[in-house]
C-alpha cells in the first residue's frame, strides 16, 4: 500500500523515479528483498529488528540510518518500525560526480567493509528532521529551481550522515594520525569497486596506487586485518552472490562477467571463498529456489 504522505518526483524523460520521500509506520515496504535502481536512505526512528544486506545480517535499534546503493540487495525483519525513506536516482544526484563536495561514496555507500548503518544522536536528529521537513515543503510547492533546492538539502543530509559515520568508525579515527594510510585505503576501496571484475591480482592495485605491493599489503593487513587478496575475493563473491540470487544468468555467464573465462576455475574460487558451489548456492538460496 502506498503511504499518502509520500512525495515523488519523476524524471520526465524516461518516467523513472528521480527523488522520493516516504514516511512509513510498518515494515511492509522492506520485508522482502529490495534491489532498486536508485540510492536509498532509510531512517528508522522507532522500533528495532534485523536487516540483511549483501548476505550479512545486522541487528539495529531505533535512530539508525541505513544507506543502500543501487542494486544492493537488502531486507528488514521487524515486528514494528517507523521512519522515513529517502530514495534518489543517480540521474538526479550522482554521488561519484559530486564526491569532492559530499564525500559519501565509500563511507555511506559502496562500503562493504563496514555495517550499512549510522546511529543518529539527539543533535543530528534535529538537523536531519529539519532537512526532511524542508524537502517535503519544497516537493509540495513545485516552485522555480525545485531540483536545485532539493539537491542542496540532499547534499547537506549526506554530508551530515557521512560525518557521523566517520566519527563512529574506530578504524577511521585510529588512523587519523597517519593521513597517508586512510587516503591510500580509500583510493584502494574505490579502485576495487571500479575494477574488481577485471583486476584480480593485488599487484594490479599496487600499480594503480603507485605503491609497492609489500607496502600496500602491510597497510591493508594493519587496517582491515585482511589480506588484499581476501578483500578482492570478498567483493567478487558478493557480486557473484547477487547475480546467483537475483538473476537467471548461468554460472558460466556470471563467471565471464566477473573476468573468469574458465567456468570451472571460477566455481572452485567461489567454493573456496563461500564454502559452497555456485550452483548449490543458487539452488538453496538463490533464483532457482525463489522461482519454484
Amino acid at each position: 500500500m502506498e503511504n499518502q504522505a509520500s512525495l515523488t518526483l519523476v524524471n520526465p524523460q524516461n518516467g523513472n523515479l528521480a527523488f522520493k520521500l516516504l514516511p512509513f509506520e510498518d515494515g511492509s515496504y522492506f520485508d522482502h528483498v529490495q534491489r532498486n535502481n536508485y540510492y536509498s536512505l532509510i531512517w528508522i526512528t522507532e522500533g528495532n529488528g534485523k536487516v540483511k544486506a549483501d548476505f550479512a545480517e545486522y541487528t539495529f535499534e531505533k535512530n539508525s540510518l541505513f544507506a543502500f546503493s543501487p542494486y544492493q540487495p537488502f531486507m528488514f525483519s521487524a515486528t514494528y518500525i517507523k521512519g522515513t525513506a529517502l530514495h534518489f536516482h543517480p540521474d538526479f544526484f550522482c554521488i561519484h560526480k559530486h564526491q569532492n563536495e559530499v564525500a559519501c561514496n565509500g563511507v555511506l555507500f559502496n562500503n562493504i567493509y563496514q555495517p550499512p548503518f549510522t546511529v543518529i544522536g539527539e543533535a543530528s536528529n534535529a538537523s536531519l528532521t529539519m532537512l526532511i521537513e524542508q524537502m517535503q515543503i519544497e516537493m509540495k510547492q513545485q516552485a522555480l529551481a525545485q531540483y536545485e533546492i532539493l539537491i542542496s538539502y540532499l547534499k547537506i543530509f549526506l554530508i551530515t550522515a557521512s560525518r557521523l559515520k566517520t566519527e563512529q568508525q574506530p578504524e577511521a579515527q585510529a588512523s587519523v594520525a597517519n593521513l597517508k594510510e586512510p587516503f591510500i585505503l580509500q583510493t584502494l576501496k574505490d579502485a576495487i569497486e571500479k575494477d574488481f571484475k577485471k583486476k584480480h591480482s593485488p599487484s594490479d592495485y599496487a600499480e594503480t596506487l603507485n605503491i609497492s605491493a609489500k607496502a600496500l599489503a602491510k597497510i591493508t593487513k594493519n587496517y582491515f586485518n585482511k589480506t588484499l587478496t581476501e578483500l578482492i575475493a570478498e567483493r567478487i563473491i558478493i557480486e557473484a552472490k547477487r547475480e546467483l540470487y537475483l538473476s537467471k544468468k548461468s554460472v558460466k555467464e556470471i563467471a565471464y562477467e566477473l573476468g573468469y573465462e574458465d567456468e570451472h576455475y571460477f566455481s572452485r574460487f567461489f567454493k573456496t571463498n563461500a564454502d559452497i558451489s555456485p550452483q548449490l548456492y543458487r539452488d538453496t538460496v538463490g533464483f532457482a529456489r525463489a522461482s519454484n
